[in-house]
């Protein structure tokens, strides 16, 4: 009773205390922690999310005091369907957790490595984690053997769970896998020498004792995309992830109870547990999951109309496809919020979004280190092209290479500051590299590797990746800036750019374009003055690419991230076998 008076601000009739009840013991879930994430409450000593978050919706359903609005939602085109309330998440990743401490034999501190496409199993797994105080490593649908290998070696993962897909890879490498103990499949049939996770589960108890993590104990390890170097694994604890996206789930992402978000992220990727597990489930939103094999925009824009999605979240990249496709003829009834990250987002597309839907995009800033550095939140004035403001709990600056803070229109690193006081949100380490982990500190401030520009009113305006910046003739130019310019121009469909040299500037733009269909019969030479006159016009003229190459395809990650670095290398000579972009 005591916190009842204590949010109600006063006593009151047991009626009317009963009826606020209903209204506000469902909101003291999110609110507790944003007062963590503004300091008005200590991080707690001890955080779980399974008991501390999931099972406390689960009682709120019991209680009554929660809508039906699912807790998980997933489908796939064939129209099946797949809905749990926390109730009965909260009994199924129970179930999951029996599985891995018993028949996998999986104790706390073990790590555990997943690399499953968009399946239901998947968020059952991570809880299951989460419920024993084994650590999960995500890894995506798309990795390779090598991949794999190089993973399992790096992490000393004792467990790996796939699909039929993946097996064959595993099989094929398990020689190198001295540190592997158990091998547990999700499929509808057998395989010599794994575990079947769906027979272990249907004989599983549904009663399970959560381990009692503390806040800073070790819960997740992602490795970074790779495209500098080796992928390095970034370590989060409980509270830093579980807690850390209290806040931008609510201001930047729009959730409630009575959400049902959609991100399309696949599972391997940190945007996965940020807006389809840790956000919305502390809010006491539905997770909504489309299996999604391959991005079809007809698809995509289909299950918008069909299901009450409210908040939608995919990359950039994905939006331009999707504007593509006249997003206008498709009308969502739902809908009333939308989210971009993972890339920077082009201006041109953000208006073609708004002029066919009516919503606009709220892009937000992010690494796999971080929770959301900057964003664009619900409510706030929106500049195109720029990621926002800096999120709670972050303070973030522009520095220069001594760590000072720069004034406003100055160009430096996008830093946060970690002293005297590091956020609890910010990773725990990069896991076997002190070198690289204290690389990260400058001063008083952790250095994110990105540049960017704050403005007057506190804006945050991203320039590049640091090693990405061109310097042609003693000005400093933004691949970025140039690729949103190209990106206008109706013969592009992608482009990337990067540093070429020259002998009298020292190194100059280098566009590298995929062209639309429309424009392939085009005189080259033609097309390249038309795409350097139009990048004159749209930006400062210095900017414009003075080399244009036009190819097949461009370098990615397996994220699906433009690797500038290879094609950097190439036009550098430092690479022995170039990538072949023409193929």
């Amino acid at each position: 009773m005591k916190h009842l008076v204590k949010c109600f601000g006063g006593l009151q009739s047991p009626w009317v205390l009963l009826q606020q009840a209903k209204r506000c013991t469902a909101s003291l879930i999110p609110s507790y922690y944003e007062a963590v994430i503004r300091g008005e409450q200590e991080v707690p000593e001890y955080f779980n999310f399974a008991s501390d978050v999931v099972d406390k919706w689960s009682q709120e359903e019991k209680d009554g005091k929660r809508s039906h609005n699912p807790a998980f939602w997933w489908v796939n085109s064939q129209n099946k369907e797949v809905k749990w309330s926390f109730e009965e998440l909260a009994f199924l990743s129970r179930k999951a957790a029996n599985v891995l401490s018993g028949p996998c034999g999986l104790q706390r501190g073990d790590r555990i490595m997943a690399v499953l496409p968009r399946i239901p199993e998947w968020w059952l797994l991570i809880l299951a984690c989460i419920r024993t105080g084994v650590i999960f490593i995500p890894g995506t649908s798309q990795l390779t053997a090598k991949d794999i290998s190089y993973r399992m070696e790096a992490s000393r993962a004792k467990c790996i769970v796939v699909t039929d897909t993946a097996a064959v890879a595993v099989d094929s490498i398990l020689s190198e896998c001295k540190f592997l103990k158990t091998k547990l499949i999700v499929s509808d049939r057998g395989r010599d020498g794994w575990l079947n996770f769906s027979d272990l589960f249907q004989a599983a108890s549904g009663d399970h004792d959560c381990v009692k993590t503390r806040s800073e104990e070790s819960m997740l390890i992602y490795f970074t995309s790779g495209s500098t170097g080796s992928p390095k694994m970034v370590e989060h604890s409980h509270s830093s992830y579980g807690i850390g996206f209290t806040s931008s789930g609510r201001h930047w992402m729009n959730l409630s109870p009575s959400a049902v978000f959609w991100n399309t992220s696949d599972p391997g990727w940190v945007k996965t547990v940020w807006s389809n597990l840790f956000a919305p489930w502390i809010h006491g939103s539905c997770a909504f999951v489309h299996h999604l094999p391959q991005f079809e925009p007809t698809v995509i824009l289909n299950t918008l109309v069909k299901y009450p999605i409210t908040t939608f979240c995919t990359a950039p990249t994905a939006y331009r496809m999707l504007v593509q496709h006249n997003a206008s003829s498709y009308k969502f009834r739902n809908l009333k919020h939308c989210v971009t990250g993972g890339e920077p987002l082009n201006p041109e597309v953000f208006q073609q979004w708004k002029s066919q839907t009516g919503l606009d995009l709220h892009e937000g800033y992010g690494q796999t280190e971080t929770v959301t550095i900057c964003a664009n939140a619900k409510g706030m004035k929106i500049k195109p092209g720029s990621m926002g403001k800096a999120s709670s709990p972050y303070d973030v600056q522009i520095v220069d290479e001594h760590g000072n803070i720069q004034p406003p229109g100055k160009e430096g690193d996008v830093a946060i500051r970690i002293k005297p006081k590091q956020p609890f949100c910010l990773f725990s380490k990069y896991i076997d590299d002190p070198e690289k982990t204290a690389a990260t500190i400058r001063g008083n401030f952790y250095i994110t590797g990105d540049r960017a520009v704050k403005d007057e009113e506190g804006y945050f305006w991203f320039v590049g990746r640091a090693d990405d910046v061109i310097n042609s003739s003693g000005y400093r130019i933004g691949p970025f800036e140039v690729e949103s310019a190209l990106m206008e121009h109706p013969a592009v469909v992608e482009s990337a750019v990067v540093s070429s040299p020259d002998p009298i500037r020292g190194e100059v733009v280098k566009a590298f374009i995929i062209l639309s269909p429309a424009f392939l019969s085009r005189d080259p030479e033609d097309l390249i003055r038309e795409l350097q006159d139009h990048v004159k016009k749209s930006t400062a003229p210095y900017k414009y690419p003075r080399k244009i190459e036009f190819v097949q395809e461009l370098p990615k990650t397996a994220a699906g991230k433009i690797q500038r670095n290879i094609l950097r290398k190439r036009e550098w000579g430092k690479v022995k076998h170039p990538y072949d972009l023409h193929k």
